[in-house]
């Protein structure tokens, strides 16, 4: 930066000289450059060598050489020297004139793109491209995101998909499992969740420390009924999932799939909902009590189902609320728009955020 300075006066200080040479008359310019000439003459006989041209002298002689014929009035480099120094003055020139991508974005995106990283450790480019689509109405490349984001060391992320299934009968199934969690004092708790489908929504969310099959039989009741849509039930083969409690739920209407064994990709979306409650929140905190896992788990579920984008989605919201509604896209695709105020919902406090736009002032 420093040299580029440097170039850029030594440049302008010879603008300023050629144009007080313009209101000199001929003859007093021919008069100055014969008597250049000869000094120079002086120098040439003595055979004393000049110093190393710096930068921005290699730059004024090669503009100023377009401006009348230079090779009798050049001596202290070969013509050949004068001709290399023009040749790579118009490969930076054309290097900078052709340079490749796409312009950048606004800047205040970079810095919203940047604010979203780092309050949100674990959050990776599609994550926030979905979350500016979906909440603010911005379209960036999950591309563009990732090379405006801060290298931030450690943010586990896991990038592990699985396949959907039964993709043509997705709103009328539902999945349920189990999986454990630890309080502060080393207890274990057991947390049952069950899963729609179709909009990727975690319908029902409860904990207890004695897991049994009459007690996940009666959550399965609160939730299926003989008006849901649903006609699929998904389930592991865990001994709390007994024959009894299958032919409950046949009786509801419902047919019991089984996932085969040591295959949890056949109960798919289930397991990347749960792995995604571990690594997005049980991961981060530390339950004290059951009720106090139950309070985590009801504002994560509220987290997930109104607030949390999805990419199987579209990307979109499972259960979106009414302000989502009125949400619509820019004109311009990299711009809020005039008038628009991100508002910010911090979630569990503050291990994750919200995003919305509303006009300003409002």
């Amino acid at each position: 930066m420093d040299a580029l300075l440097k170039i850029g006066a030594y440049l302008l200080a010879d603008a300023f000289r050629f144009v007080a040479l313009l209101f000199c008359s001929t003859k007093s310019l021919q008069a100055d450059n014969l008597f250049l000439r000869r000094q120079l003459a002086l120098f040439r006989e003595r055979g004393v060598q000049p110093r190393r041209m710096d930068a921005a002298t290699r730059v004024s002689l090669a503009i100023l050489a377009r401006m009348f014929e230079w090779r009798n009035a050049l001596v202290v480099v070969q013509p050949a020297t004068l001709i290399r120094w023009h040749r790579a003055g118009f490969r930076v020139f054309w290097r900078w004139k052709s340079r490749p991508g796409r312009p950048l974005i606004p800047v205040e995106l970079r810095q919203l793109i940047r604010r979203m990283a780092r309050e949100n450790l674990f959050w990776g480019e599609e994550r926030i491209a979905n979350e500016l689509l979906v909440k603010l109405g911005v379209r960036v490349s999950p591309r563009t995101v990732r090379k405006h984001m801060p290298k931030l060391p450690g943010c586990p992320r896991g990038d592990q998909r699985w396949a959907t299934f039964l993709k043509n009968h997705a709103k009328a199934i539902v999945a349920c499992d189990l999986f454990i969690a630890f309080t502060a004092t080393f207890r274990m708790l057991y947390v049952f969740g069950v899963i729609e489908h179709g909009t990727r929504r975690v319908a029902h969310m409860n904990v207890t420390a004695h897991p049994s099959a009459q007690w996940t039989l009666q959550q399965l009741r609160g939730i299926i009924g003989y008006e849901d849509p649903y006609r699929y039930l998904i389930h592991g083969r865990n001994s709390i999932f007994a024959r009894h409690l299958d032919e409950s739920i046949r009786a509801l209407g419902l047919s019991v799939l089984k996932s085969p064994p040591r295959c949890p990709k056949a109960n798919s979306i289930c397991e990347r909902a749960i792995a995604m409650i571990r690594r997005e929140c049980l991961d981060w905190l530390i339950p004290m009590s059951a009720g106090h896992l139950c309070s985590i788990l009801k504002s994560w579920e509220e987290h997930y189902n109104r607030g949390r984008p999805h990419s199987s989605l579209g990307p979109g919201v499972p259960d979106p609320p009414g302000i989502l509604a009125s949400a619509r896209q820019s004109e311009a695709r990299h711009r809020l728009g005039g008038g628009v105020t991100v508002l910010l919902k911090a979630v569990l406090s503050g291990l994750h955020h919200e995003y919305l736009s509303a006009p300003s002032g409002g």
